[in-house]
């Protein structure tokens, strides 16, 4: 299979001193996590929701699965096969999956699946409409025909909005879901609770019979419940993470996450145009000391937009590092005096962190003369204004990876909807163009590399870090891993 991206997963347990609190609370049959947010539906074809794809990850399949490695493995298809042209893909399909109605599965139901997710009310129509034809060969046997050559193909076919759904449920699927996933669906009250049950009939080892999701939006809420031993697994920020160390009844575990975080420029800005003006901005700012004052120090540094787990990062965290002096000698060389610059900075409300970052970043550049103003707008103002209608100078925001790079790196295309920093390189549309259609990995990620080294050299804006998360389970649980796209294999998970 080829090896898409590289995810390194530490998991640190804590408690070489003394522990007091109990252990799970619960049988080992059941497992039991929080929710902070309640799934929008149970349909995995009509929401882009992370919260309902990791629950219904587990109550539906794809075709393909990823390994927290990042590797593509078998899902309900057992192989597959790219045409020499790169625009067929043909699957080998499981003869031995049901429903958890029981009604057996086929390539009927894959048909009718990716039929449903290119209609034109699917949020996920734009993803497949390189998709001209999808044949049943056999029962067990489709092929699917693009009409262009798209590189990363396969790993298009892992994503939890591809599960493959009952037909004859599709009046049901948001409420009632019916897959052929490792846990089947026994009850949801929304904003209360949702209960998952092992599926007995499943292709692959499940190990708990139960799963039983609570719904608590408050972070001191889910921590005071785990430290009380009523939850097994717990997402935690680094403020609250510091409650369970040096206690043995959890473990602690820090996840490097497929995502980066920055402070956008928009180049279509006088100032922000000019590379020395920019320049000056990356110089401006200690990363160090932002990651450790915001993000109680989990994150790591990078120079360009391209998080350290994937495969074929380029370490460009030094490329500008922090010298104030540095900054005003290169804007003073530019021709720009103290007072002479003055940017205005907008911050998404429901992000604190993204606007303590802003506050801090701010009072950085106001150091080598350059003022900012301050505006701290809703998050639908944000996309409508900032994103789509690039009416800003200065922004913080995250954005997640996907399993290849490309959709990553996409938006810097000059034409791309979503180059809202309005960077413009012909070189840089070049590659990006190109590297759709290279079928050899290694010249793929050579030119990945050259992406990296020309943004950090660049700077459309300063990148901050990868974040890194937190969770937090008891000490008996295992079997709890991350993976490069927003899900949880709950099947894994097991009491020892």
């Amino acid at each position: 299979m080829k090896h898409l991206t590289k995810i390194g997963t530490s998991l640190l347990i804590a408690g070489i001193f003394l522990g007091t609190q109990t252990a799970s609370a619960q049988d080992d049959d059941t497992l039991n996590m929080a929710l902070s947010v309640d799934p929008d539906g149970l349909d995995p074809h009509r929401t882009t929701a992370a919260s309902t794809f990791q629950i219904t990850n587990n109550i539906f399949d794809t075709l393909v699965k990823v390994t927290p490695e990042g590797e593509l493995t078998e899902g309900l298809a057992t192989d597959w096969e790219i045409s020499e042209d790169g625009l067929t893909i043909t699957f080998n399909l499981r003869d031995d999956v049901e429903f958890h109605n029981g009604e057996a599965f086929s390539a009927d139901d894959v048909l009718y699946s990716f039929e449903r997710l290119k209609a034109d009310e699917s949020p996920r129509a734009n993803d497949f409409a390189n998709i001209t034809e999808i044949n049943v060969i056999d029962d067990y046997t489709i092929e699917f025909v693009t009409e262009n050559l798209n590189a990363s193909l396969a790993s298009d076919f892992a994503y939890p909005w591809t599960a493959i759904v009952l037909e004859e449920n599709e009046e049901e699927l948001r409420n009632s879901p019916i897959g052929t996933g490792a846990y089947a669906l026994e009850a949801w009250v929304p904003q209360q609770n949702l209960t998952l049950t092992k599926n007995e009939n499943y292709f692959d080892e499940v190990h708990i019979d139960t799963v039983e999701f609570t719904m608590m939006p408050d972070a001191t809420a889910r921590t005071t419940a785990m430290l009380s031993g009523d939850l097994d697994i717990v997402g935690v920020s680094g403020d609250l993470v510091s409650q369970f160390e040096g206690n043995d009844s959890f473990q602690i575990i820090e996840n490097q996450s497929n995502a980066v975080q920055l402070m956008a420029m928009n180049l279509g800005n006088e100032f922000l145009s000019v590379p020395e003006v920019r320049e000056a901005i990356n110089l401006a700012v200690d990363k160090d000391l932002l990651i450790e004052s915001v993000f109680w120090g989990y994150g790591e540094k990078i120079g360009s937009h391209y998080p350290p787990v994937l495969l074929g990062y380029e370490d460009h965290s030094e490329a500008y590092a922090f010298n104030q002096e540095e900054a005003v000698a290169v804007l003073e060389e530019a021709g720009f005096e103290a007072a002479d610059i003055t940017l205005d900075m907008y911050l998404p409300s429901d992000y604190q962190s993204y606007v303590d970052a802003g506050q801090i970043i701010a009072d950085s550049l106001e150091n080598i003369g350059i003022n900012v103003n301050i505006e701290v707008v809703e998050w639908s103002v944000w996309l409508s204004d900032i994103y789509t209608g690039r009416d800003y100078d200065l922004t913080v925001v995250g954005h997640t990876g996907r399993l290849d790079p490309y959709v990553l790196l996409a938006r810097y295309h000059s034409e791309s909807s979503e180059n809202y920093f309005n960077y413009n390189n012909e070189r840089i549309d070049e590659l990006l163009t190109d590297v759709q259609t290279e079928l050899d990995e290694d010249v793929r990620y050579e030119m990945f590399s050259e992406i990296q080294d020309t943004l950090a050299e660049e700077v459309p804006a300063l990148y901050i870090q990868s974040p890194i998360g937190l969770s937090v389970t008891q000490a008996n649980v295992r079997g709890y891993e991350s993976y490069p796209i927003d899900i949880i294999e709950l099947k894994n998970i097991y009491f020892e």
